[in-house]
């Protein structure tokens, strides 16, 4: 029953909203190019279904692919990082200052570094900008994880730091290490989507595009139609890393 519950109650909040939305649209009249009512927004989508998911297809190639990129670099520098504090106190204040320095402010040098003629390296690359810190700061917390009492037990026995790093601090890591994929992705599809606004060309062809498109010729209700699908696809994304989260972290605590 509680499992019913949990999947109906937002189906049911959603359907008020948008059966509200309809009814205050319709009443009051207002324009659709300033707000659609939802069932214009429904029309839209299913006319521009096969457009739609060839640009949601674009943006999440990019947006994974980013996340990719921010993981590999994530974890290497977390693990040099571990094994030296020199290196930890160099590196966090940059990683810091990255993290804090927002993507639309370096998205133009960017670009203009990836080519004009190439938005995809640019989108990729400005995405991976924004995955890369909750990976690392995963990544570094979680090496720092480890059990006190394994600590001492290592210490007791005389190993190395490499050893203690692949035996202790790794696998202490795997928990705080899936969650920070799991907000990783979500920014990386963020990431993806703000850099193609800023990139102002078509050449990559995502969702972004098609509400500029929309935007630029007040077709609200199918930038209300691209937004719809961009958040069934965050959500989707967001449930699939969660639930390979579940159970990986199942299986790694049953081992």
């Amino acid at each position: 029953m509680k499992r019913l519950a949990d999947l109906f109650a937002p189906l049911i909040l959603i359907a008020i909203l948008l059966a509200g939305w309809e009814i205050a649209c319709r009443t009051l009249q207002v324009p659709a190019y300033f707000l659609p009512a939802p069932s214009a927004v429904a029309v839209s989508l299913a006319a521009d279904a096969g457009t739609l998911l060839a640009s949601a297809w674009n943006t999440l190639a990019m947006a994974l692919a980013a996340l990719i990129i921010a993981s590999l670099a994530a974890q290497g520098l977390a693990l040099l990082v571990a094994l030296s504090a020199v290196l930890e106190r160099a590196i966090k204040p940059l990683a810091v200052v990255l993290q804090v320095t927002p993507v639309v402010a370096i998205a133009p040098l960017v670009v203009i570094w990836a080519g004009i003629d190439n938005p995809e390296r640019a989108i990729v690359a400005l995405a991976a900008v924004v995955a890369f810190f909750p990976i690392f700061s995963g990544a570094v917390t979680g090496l720092k994880a480890a059990d006190p009492d394994l600590e001492r037990l290592f210490d007791l026995y005389g190993v190395g730091r490499v050893k203690r790093l692949l035996r202790l601090r790794l696998p202490s890591a795997v928990p705080y290490l899936m969650e920070g994929h799991k907000v990783a992705a979500g920014l990386a599809l963020i990431g993806a989507v703000v850099a193609e606004f800023v990139a102002g060309s078509g050449g990559a062809q995502g969702l972004a595009w098609r509400i500029l498109e929309a935007g630029n010729r007040l077709q609200t209700a199918r930038m209300f139609a691209a937004l719809v699908v961009l958040g069934l696809m965050g959500a989707l994304l967001y449930a699939g890393l969660a639930r390979l989260e579940r159970t990986g972290l199942r299986w790694w605590r049953g081992r």
